[in-house]
């Protein structure tokens, strides 16, 4: 069976150069363009692709965030003009890239690649996990949270989160009287998001701390934070120790 082949850019231009390459390339089958991040979560949730050839700069949600927001991402073949740096970070993590301008020749290697991992049945998934974190070493952390919003994506920008917790064993984003369930561990999403602006509050909370009105003591050394949204989140006693030299209370 060939392998299907979804891809990824926000420009015309470079979707329409990757489908003819890919038109060259032998055991392809070509199932469809995306032209941006939402459409893109959208199509591998609908599609579910053997390979997707991710574009890393777009508008809306980059490359990083679509894989991100997809619960069980497929094999990305990253199509990008990032700086060397970057590049490091996905040989380190055995991901593939394509740097523009790219040849033919180049792309069949890639491809050829991933067609001998898809045989050997590696775990894609866990090979893009370390990537993520490699990206929080440097800083780089999470700008846009995708989330569902009925059949929709809604893409938040992380100032907007009032807080995040776990409810029935549920991961939910708080914005507003809004809550959204995401895919997501409270763990990856403390790694992804900046702590200077989002603080695990307890074991199943995270807040924004822009977000934080009042530090409300409670029983036994331990705390509730009042939010600007009148919401109130317990404070451990561990956590409220951390906060303090935050704070400075």
């Amino acid at each position: 069976m060939p392998m299907r082949v979804l891809i990824v850019d926000d420009e015309s231009p470079a979707r329409q150069r990757l489908q003819r390459l890919l038109a060259d390339i032998e055991g392809v089958e070509l199932i469809g363009e995306a032209a941006s991040g939402i459409q893109a979560v959208e199509m591998i949730e609908e599609e579910r692709p053997d390979l997707v050839l991710l574009d890393i700069q777009m508008p809306g949600l980059d490359g990083f965030e679509v894989i991100e927001a997809v619960a069980d991402p497929p094999p990305v073949i990253f199509v990008t003009a990032y700086d060397e740096y970057a590049i490091r970070a996905f040989e380190v993590n055995a991901l593939d890239y394509l740097l523009k301008p790219f040849s033919r020749e180049r792309l069949a290697k890639a491809i050829r690649r991933t067609q001998e991992a898809l045989a050997e049945e590696q775990d894609f998934a866990a090979r893009l996990g370390p990537l993520l974190e490699s990206l929080s070493d440097q800083g780089q952390y999470m700008n846009r949270l995708a989330v569902r919003d009925r059949a929709r994506i809604r893409v938040l920008d992380v100032g907007e989160i009032d807080w995040i917790g776990i409810e029935h064993e549920q991961v939910i984003v708080h914005v507003g009287e809004r809550a959204y369930p995401i895919r997501r561990t409270l763990s990856e999403l403390e790694t992804r998001l900046d702590p200077a602006n989002f603080f695990r509050a307890q074991r199943a909370a995270i807040v924004n701390l822009d977000r934080v009105k009042e530090v409300i003591p409670w029983f036994k050394g331990s705390h509730k934070l009042r939010l600007t949204t009148g919401a109130e989140v317990d404070l451990s006693r561990a956590r409220a120790r951390v906060l303090r030299e935050i704070l400075k209370w």
